[in-house]
């Protein structure tokens, strides 16, 4: 069979060693050791260039793994060994020739993978240093390694699903810290259940465990309408009596509020969550924040851009930074006053004193290479019943009542669409329906949350720049006049809960925002479908 990339490797420690596990889901604690007739050998050379050099262990599939020495270009390699080989081997392989379309450096590499017929082997990188599982086993780590490692991790899932697969086997034991610093995943393995939003919600679970030594294991292991558990033997996250996980900052002290909620907004059902490369492109923010030596990451966005920086400065340096800055900014304002005292004495003709800057006002130059302030915390914005009406382009204009309902801030009443036969598209009456949402004035808008009577809704969030008359003709015009969208759209939403969050570019602003509506869930009543909006919450600063 010919070359190709593989799935990558897991670690487990044995006697103080790392050592590398194969393809299985997690190593067992105590894997039985399987010898069988014709087992490879310590010396022996596969394919004329392997040469094994050390039996390590098995893997919970009965895998035997090896570390071995490529002796062409004499570097380290691990071998994964199935036999005998054939069909028997072929997951194995097909894995192998899969995961070949992915390369990427938070990935481990593969080198070959080949089937003997009576046995079968894939060649990997090895890799020197510890699993996360191991390094949470000393201790948890610090908020800025653990979005460091988020970070890389997310970028390896976004290039997984670039190609149209998915990971599905996103767990402490399957992310690696080498000992260079380099963050890498292991064992991509989907089951066919697994979908995109089950590895984001797992970087989530990535970033529980690292802040708490605890894994989330129902909420991390989610597929889309299942309620699966992995099968980890790691502690389960720390649960209240009805079974709701607490928050990092609830475990320990020491949390940012912005990463605290950004992993419990992974790891919530009800809140769809962003895709790979938006998530990468945050933890990149949060991670390159620490270089630029931020005190405040600020609020979440989910924007371009992936590079990542150093660790977060530790308390203690920050406190450093803060002093240094306040001596530099006494001694400039000192500077700037006695060369202002200079220049009036020298310069007036009258003999008078030069003017004095009124109180309150800086006459300190702006120095280069000052980061700049933090952007203010997100807010509520409290939105009135006159600053919400229906769009109703093609109907009767007999659905405009009970609107400012959706904004009164009770989730258990709303506004709500009549009910329709025919089809889930108002059925096939009219293209759709809205809530246009005056903010008042322009605000930069980092969210806005919607929570519908039922799932299984499509709906998007357009903008504009202005209103139109609240007529059937004035409706038409402001539809056709939104075409800018915000966000992705949700197409028959799992949840009721949806969360449009990827504002592009950040930092503009918006007076009018549109709730479109596009498809409608079938109610209790076969051959009907009518939808709620109960609640519209927007988020800005």
């Amino acid at each position: 069979m010919p070359s190709s990339t593989g799935p990558s490797i897991d670690t487990i420690s044995e006697g103080g060693r790392v050592t590398q596990v194969g393809e299985g889901q997690e190593a067992d604690e105590a894997a039985p050791s399987v010898m069988t007739f014709g087992a490879p050998a310590v010396g022996e050379i596969l394919a004329e260039r392997y040469e094994l050099a050390e039996h390590i262990n098995d893997d919970s599939a009965g895998r035997q793994v090896w570390r071995g020495v490529d002796v062409i270009l004499r570097r380290p390699v691990a071998v994964v060994l199935r036999y005998p080989g054939g069909d028997s081997a072929k997951e194995m392989l097909q894995a192998a020739v899969a995961a070949s379309r992915v390369i990427h450096p938070n990935l481990v590499g593969v080198y070959d993978a080949i089937d003997e017929e009576d046995r079968a082997y894939v060649v990997r990188e090895w890799v020197d240093g510890h699993s996360l599982r191991e390094l949470v086993a000393d201790g948890v780590l610090d908020p800025a390694r653990a979005t460091s490692i988020a970070h890389a991790v997310s970028g390896a899932i976004s290039a997984i699903h670039a190609t149209g697969m998915v990971h599905g086997n996103l767990h402490p034991g399957t992310v690696m810290v080498g000992d260079d610093g380099r963050v890498v995943l292991a064992d991509a393995r989907t089951d066919g259940a697994d979908t995109p939003e089950t590895d984001v919600r797992a970087v989530g679970g990535i970033l529980y465990y690292a802040l708490t030594g605890h894994w989330p294991h129902t909420e991390a292991s989610l597929t889309a309408g299942s309620t699966r558990r992995s099968r980890s033997p790691l502690p389960d996250a720390v649960r209240d009596a009805s079974g709701t996980i607490a928050a990092p900052r609830q475990v320990r002290a020491g949390v940012p509020a912005y990463l605290d909620d950004l992993t419990m907004d992974l790891l919530d059902s009800q809140l769809a969550v962003p895709s790979s490369d938006v998530l990468a492109a945050e933890l990149g923010r949060l991670d390159a924040a620490a270089e630029e030596h931020y005190l405040d990451s600020g609020p979440l966005r989910f924007t371009s851009g992936d590079d990542g920086g150093p660790d977060l400065p530790t308390p203690g340096n920050r406190k450093m930074l803060i002093g240094i800055a306040a001596l530099l900014v006494i001694a400039l304002v000192g500077l700037s006053l006695g060369i202002n005292a200079l220049v009036g004495n020298g310069d007036s003709t009258d003999g008078q004193a030069g003017p004095t800057p009124s109180t309150g006002t800086s006459t300190q130059p702006a120095v280069a290479g000052d980061p700049e302030p933090p952007a203010a915390t997100p807010r509520k914005v409290n939105l009135k019943g006159n600053q919400v009406r229906v769009i109703d382009p093609d109907g009767t204009r007999s659905e405009l009542d009970d609107v400012e309902k959706a904004v009164d801030g009770d989730s258990n009443e709303g506004w709500e669409t009549e009910s329709y036969r025919g089809g889930s598209k108002f059925g096939n009456a009219k293209s759709g329906m809205g809530i246009l949402i005056n903010l008042g004035e322009p605000r930069e808008v980092t969210s806005v949350q919607v929570v519908f009577s039922d799932p299984g809704v499509s709906a998007e969030l357009r903008w504009g720049t202005k209103d139109f008359p609240a007529s059937a003709s004035g409706d038409r015009a402001l539809v056709a006049a939104y075409t800018n969208r915000i966000g992705n759209p949700f197409e028959k939403t799992e949840n009721t809960n949806v969360l449009f969050n990827q504002f592009v570019p950040p930092g503009q602003k918006y007076q009018y925002l549109m709730l479109w509506i596009t498809d409608l869930p079938e109610t209790e009543s076969s051959g009907r479908y009518k939808i709620g909006v109960q609640e519209i919450t927007v988020q800005s600063r």
